[in-house]
């Protein structure tokens, strides 16, 4: 049976059809009657799926947002770590917002995954995990959709291709200074190392003294690579030689002495992640300081 929009289409057809036999067959054709339009109205626009967040007009629905936090919340007590469903739900808004920023970067830059290479993804998937039906069950356990699923991966890819990209252009040199340390755990005593060391004492003894195994010998350290920004910024003041005032931290109290500087070192493995993870982050939060974006309550 045709539908209504499939038959006044047929109609018409029929109707300009009679109108040509009708010209063909005499010179002075009798008029033909038009039928009457009728009114067909537009099939009902599909209601869109709202939105948890948008990023730049990009959005992530709440189905897809919800099976991210139950997965994060599963895998997360897989390791027994107890987290509340806040903190869960805020981790994953900050990662969902980096990725669709990582994402958003990717195509403007030209990485494209068209529906074959999307597919071929899924494909893979599967069959890392035992076949289609496999991934299936997986998808609605987690509570996604198949669309919110591809969705994710798609994005997955995107962002991953993305953040790649920048990781690779971390420079593998770095200005960089060699740093010891003399840590202590009492503020009194901490002076009392600065004033030997204000009247000329050595500082590799004293150093011996507060931590016989190292010596406090913290190596070679690039820019961004010490927890401690006021130990960072008191070594990169200091001259090859020089000694600091007492730094308080968390950790104790600090006198840092500088035994050599060199503007373009090669970075250690440790320091060389470490300013990959410093460059992903800073990227992040410069895309995220010019990008709209917009949050939803629950429905």
């Amino acid at each position: 049976m045709f539908s209504h929009s499939r038959l006044i289409r047929i109609s018409l057809i029929f109707w300009i059809a009679l109108g040509l036999s009708a010209c063909a067959s005499s010179s002075t054709p009798e008029p033909v009657s038009t039928p009457t339009a009728t009114f067909t109205p537009e099939p009902p626009t599909a209601t869109p799926e709202p939105m948890a967040l948008t990023v730049n007009g990009e959005g992530i629905t709440f189905v897809e947002f919800n099976a991210e936090v139950r997965r994060y919340l599963t895998s997360q007590e897989s390791r027994g770590t107890t987290i509340s469903s806040q903190d869960a739900t805020n981790t994953v808004q900050e990662d969902l917002i980096a990725q669709l920023l990582l994402a958003q970067a990717a195509r403007a830059n030209g990485f494209t995954l068209d529906e074959a290479a999307l597919q071929a993804r899924l494909e893979a998937l599967a069959a890392q995990v035992g076949g289609a039906e496999a991934l299936s069950a997986w998808q609605a356990e987690h509570g996604y959709t198949e669309q919110a699923f591809r969705s994710a991966l798609k994005r997955a890819a995107e962002s991953a291709w993305m953040r790649d990209k920048i990781l690779a252009e971390v420079p593998r040199t770095a200005e960089q200074v060699h740093v010891q340390q003399i840590l202590l755990y009492n503020q009194d005593t901490a002076q009392s190392f600065l004033m030997q060391l204000n009247g000329g004492a050595d500082f590799d003894e004293l150093a011996l003294k507060a931590d016989p195994l190292t010596h406090g010998d913290l190596g070679w350290v690039p820019r961004g690579y010490l927890l401690e920004p006021k130990i960072e910024e008191a070594a990169f003041a200091l001259t090859v030689g020089g000694h600091s005032e007492v730094i308080a931290t968390a950790a104790g109290f600090h006198i840092i002495r500088i035994l050599a500087r060199d503007p373009q070192r090669p970075l250690s493995p440790d320091a060389y992640l470490a300013m990959q993870e410093l460059a992903l982050k800073q990227w992040i939060e410069a895309q995220r300081q010019q990008a709209s974006i917009v949050f939803a309550e629950q429905p």
